[in-house]
């Protein structure tokens, strides 16, 4: 990965269109449904316009389960504040709104520092000069396993 200044002038979330139809156009579901359905277990059923009805969903981060889809996050593993930072050439809409939908996110199975360079390294962006953990910092041996994300960023929402 190349190292390189952010830089945030201009960054608005507004420049990446979110939950587009998803994989499948034709089920009436967005990337963000279809992202939730794929970590559920078990499955919630699907009715008319993607109404989710049961299921539940476990975080690996904090072993919280969860049963009512609408209380979850979905994010990125790179959050789009950074992504727009270091994109080293300025991204077109569509290129924007790929990432932004993008759901080759890796399986709970890799690290969570892993799957953020997986996601800087595929989407071409580079990394600060300084930060308080560098990536190749985050992967030497570790007194103890990094905790992994059920899904991109998920976290339940406090009341």
């Amino acid at each position: 990965m190349p190292v390189a200044a952010e830089h945030r002038e201009g960054q608005k979330r507004d420049l990446y269109k979110h939950w587009n139809k998803g994989l499948n156009a034709g089920d009436g579901c967005g990337t963000r449904t279809e992202v939730i359905l794929s970590k559920a277990a078990p499955a919630p059923l699907v009715a008319a316009g993607c109404k989710l009805t049961g299921g539940s969903w476990r975080s690996a981060h904090d072993d919280v389960v969860v049963t009512d889809a609408a209380r979850l996050d979905v994010d990125h593993f790179v959050p789009l504040v950074e992504v727009y930072g270091f994109e080293q050439v300025a991204w077109s809409a569509a290129r924007r709104e790929a990432y932004t939908n993008d759901q080759a996110s890796p399986d709970t199975l890799c690290t969570y520092a892993a799957a953020w360079i997986g996601a800087k390294v595929r989407w071409g962006l580079a990394v600060a000069k300084k930060r308080p953990e560098q990536p190749s910092e985050l992967l030497k041996p570790q007194p103890r396993a990094i905790s992994t994300p059920l899904m991109e960023g998920f976290s339940v929402p406090q009341p």
